[in-house]
Order: C-alpha cells, then sequence, then structure tokens
C-alpha cells in the first residue's frame, strides 16, 4: 500500500489517477486508455468497462469491446481514489462525455511507449525497481482479497470468466492466513507456560 502510494505521490501528476485507478480498480493498460468521461459516475463512485485500447505492431492503436464478455463491468472505487479521479476530471480531461479520461502531456491517447518514459522515472524517484504498471492490477486484486472478497466477487472485479486466475489471490490469502495463525500460536507458546495448554490448543 505504501509503495502504491509513493509511485502515485512522485509520478507526474497527470497520471497520479491513472495508479490509483489502476490498483483500486483492477483495471488493465487497455481499459484504462480507452476510458472516456461518459463511463465514468462519480456519484456512485464507478467506473464502467466497456472497451479496450490494442496497440498494433505497426504503431496503430484500435479500441474494441474487452477481450471476453467477463471484461464488461462495472467497478466500484475507494472513496479516496474516487475524489482522486474527481480531480483529474476537473484538470486534466476534456468536458466532453466522449472525452478519454487519461491522455498525455499532449492531449492524445495514452501510448505505452511514451509512458513508458515517464514510468521509469517514476520508479527511480520512489526508489522501486522491476515493478510492472500490469503489478498495479495484481496488487489491487490482492487488496480485493485481502478485504474479504469471494472468488466470484474476485473474478466480477477482475473481469475474468473462469475461476483460475482469482482463485490464485485467493489461496495466497490462505497461506497468509496459515502465517498469521501460526504468528499467534507463537504468541501463546510465549506468554502461556506448557503445562496450560496441550497440544490441540485447549
Amino acid at each position: 500500500m505504501e509503495q502504491v502510494f509513493a509511485l502515485a505521490g512522485v509520478i507526474d501528476p497527470r497520471f497520479r489517477a491513472l495508479v490509483l485507478v489502476a490498483t483500486f480498480g483492477s483495471l488493465r493498460w487497455g481499459e484504462l486508455a480507452a476510458l472516456r468521461r461518459k463511463h465514468v459516475d462519480l456519484d456512485a463512485r464507478t467506473v464502467r468497462v466497456v472497451a479496450s485500447t490494442t496497440e498494433l505492431k505497426d504503431g496503430s492503436v484500435t479500441i474494441g469491446p474487452p477481450k471476453s464478455m467477463a471484461g464488461l463491468r462495472t467497478v466500484t472505487l475507494p472513496a479516496t481514489v474516487n475524489a482522486e479521479l474527481r480531480a483529474h476530471l476537473d484538470r486534466y480531461t476534456g468536458p466532453d462525455e466522449e472525452a478519454f479520461v487519461f491522455v498525455g502531456a499532449k492531449g492524445t491517447m495514452l501510448r505505452r511507449p511514451t509512458f513508458s518514459r515517464t514510468w521509469r522515472k517514476a520508479l527511480t524517484n520512489a526508489g522501486l525497481s522491476g515493478f510492472h504498471f500490469h503489478d498495479l492490477r495484481h496488487t489491487g486484486n490482492k487488496f480485493a482479497s485481502q478485504s474479504g472478497a469471494t472468488l466470484r466477487e474476485l473474478m466480477n472485479r477482475m473481469g475474468h470468466s473462469t475461476t483460475r486466475a482469482a482463485s490464485i489471490y485467493l489461496h495466497a490469502e490462505g497461506e497468509r492466513d496459515r502465517v498469521i495463525a501460526d504468528g499467534m500460536g507463537k504468541l501463546v507458546v510465549e506468554a502461556v507456560p506448557s503445562e496450560d495448554h496441550d497440544a490441540s490448543g485447549t
């Protein structure tokens, strides 16, 4: 959590909300690049994912539906991130409903090659290395799992039609829960004389 906000704090201000929405909305790069003002409902704290960009080898960009029907989804943002998005819309997004929410410095569509320079600089300033943009989405998925999201809720939020990817995050939290339990057991052993509890934990 600290690293995400550290990164958001040092990146070019026009991309601060991009970092936070990517993380706490679990959106992919292409979904963020295709997001338009009309897809954002600040009152409901939601963004609708209905399209995604694809950058082709010849340098052109196409916009189409997400790669699967599951990718069509509405994601609710935490209040703090919604406030960041509101400020971003006021400052950086055009007033037209068709305006792209996130654009480059010249007001053009987000492009990976151009953004990569900004990303590398932000990583350096934040003292991070080996961190890719898609790791923000993975981090957000972990946060959602830690908050108690069910398998179906994770699938919906991530835009996946199968359980495989979402199960990875739930499994990770299951392992973390075991570590927590072992830590509590250690506290018991240290604090309570052995004769006061047996091997069954009673």
